[in-house]
């Protein structure tokens, strides 16, 4: 692994444990759900943490994967850098063969903002990094494209897709569903059914880097970091459609 800056620190980490990851995939087989997520959850863990660990010494790290315990180890929260990771998002879709919308979240927050981060879809051949963000296409007009959750889209997300004039797309993971919006496969990621900070911080370094728009459904800012990690939810969309988004969510939350 080469070390260049935390950009390529980021994107290394996440390509390097979603390789692991495939591998798991191909070591194991899908004849074990649960035995598979477990191995690829606990593999991905441990191989962020000890690169973290030798890499960056002196930083804090939050992960999904970590003890209860470590989550709520107050030196994080007076920390100047923040690793925020999660070793595999999506993990159901990750057990499931066939399924390519799953990823590996690295991010870093660097004293109140999200300074670097990349999202690693290893089913897909790709890796999106805030070194060099991608270019989302701008919106031609008319009916757009929402992703949503496979499993509990939000019910005034459907409410609002009609009064917009959008079509919702069940997509995996929220690492997926942003990634997908940077790319092209849709305009705008709303989601309210609740997540923690790994869900959405290097998915949303990303986005901010490629000038996507992204904030809380309310329009305030994503906050990471916090002693609580909730951050139940998300708006991510091209900044065409953020104003119209924003202003229908108002609406049907009167």
């Amino acid at each position: 692994m080469t070390i260049r800056d935390d950009h390529a620190l980021a994107a290394d980490l996440a390509s390097d444990a979603g390789e692991r990851l495939l591998r798991i995939r191909e070591r194991l087989g899908f004849g074990d759900a649960p035995a598979l997520k477990a191995e690829g959850d606990r593999a991905s863990h441990v191989f962020l943490m000890e690169a973290l660990a030798r890499l960056r010494p002196s930083d804090s790290v939050l992960s999904e994967e970590a003890t209860r315990e470590e989550r709520l180890d107050p030196r994080r929260l007076t920390a100047d850098r923040v690793w925020i990771v999660d070793p595999l998002d999506g993990t159901r879709e990750f057990s499931e063969e066939g399924r390519a919308d799953w990823a590996v979240h690295v991010a870093l927050w660097e004293r109140g903002k999200l300074s670097a981060g990349a999202v690693a879809l290893p089913a897909q051949g790709r890796t999106l990094t805030t070194a060099e963000p991608p270019k989302p296409p701008a919106h031609a007009g008319g009916r757009f494209r929402i992703a949503v959750s496979r499993t509990r889209p939000p019910e005034f997300v459907q409410k609002l897709a009609y009064l917009a004039g959008a079509d919702l797309v069940p997509i995996g993971s929220a690492g997926a569903k942003i990634s997908a919006v940077l790319t092209g496969e849709v305009e705008a990621y709303v989601h309210a059914g609740g997540q923690y900070e790994w869900d959405s911080a290097a998915p949303v370094a990303v986005a901010l880097a490629a000038g996507a728009h992204a904030s809380r459904i309310d329009g305030s800012e994503l906050t990471y970091n916090q002693a609580d990690p909730s951050l139940p939810d998300i708006l991510v969309s091209l900044p065409e459609l953020a104003t119209s988004l924003l202003a229908g969510i108002r609406d049907l939350h009167r």
